[in-house]
Parts: structure tokens; C-alpha cells; sequence
């Protein structure tokens, strides 16, 4: 460790992170946590990518639900 270093060309404020990309804090339970990271652990990868990866899938499974929903009960409803 330097015995004194040099911060007259350091800058405050945050740490840029990438495009397209915003850091936020959440709570997950532990068990979730534990399992996501217990997973990139054994097969690769990164935990954070993994939970986004799954809530992305949710987010597609999602798209047209309520469309979906609304035609089924259109259809029961036009067969009384």
C-alpha cells in the first residue's frame, strides 16, 4: 500500500454502469438469493444475469395476457 496517493484527478458522484442498465436496490428472500447464485455457481454465469433473465421470461409470458383473458371471457359469455 502507497504511503499517500493521488485523488486531485478523481471525480465524485456515481460509478457509470452500462447503457441500457440502472442499478437499484431490491430485497429478495434469502432462499431465492441462495438459489440463483447457488446456480451460477455450478453451471456458469452470474447470478444478477440469471434473475434477470428469469424476470424477462415472466415479462414475455405476460404480453397478451389480459387480451387473452378478455377473449375467453368474450367466447363464455357469446355461448349463453
Amino acid at each position: 500500500m502507497k504511503a499517500e496517493y493521488d485523488f486531485s484527478q478523481a471525480r465524485r458522484g456515481a460509478v457509470a454502469v452500462e447503457q441500457g442498465k440502472t442499478r437499484v436496490t431490491i430485497r429478495l428472500d434469502n432462499d431465492v438469493l441462495d438459489w440463483y447464485r447457488k446456480q451460477a455457481q455450478e453451471h456458469g454465469g452470474n447470478y444478477q444475469t440469471a434473475i434477470n433473465a428469469a424476470l424477462r421470461e415472466q415479462m414475455t409470458a405476460q404480453d397478451g395476457a389480459l387480451e387473452r383473458v378478455l377473449r375467453r371471457v368474450i367466447r363464455k359469455e357469446m355461448l349463453v
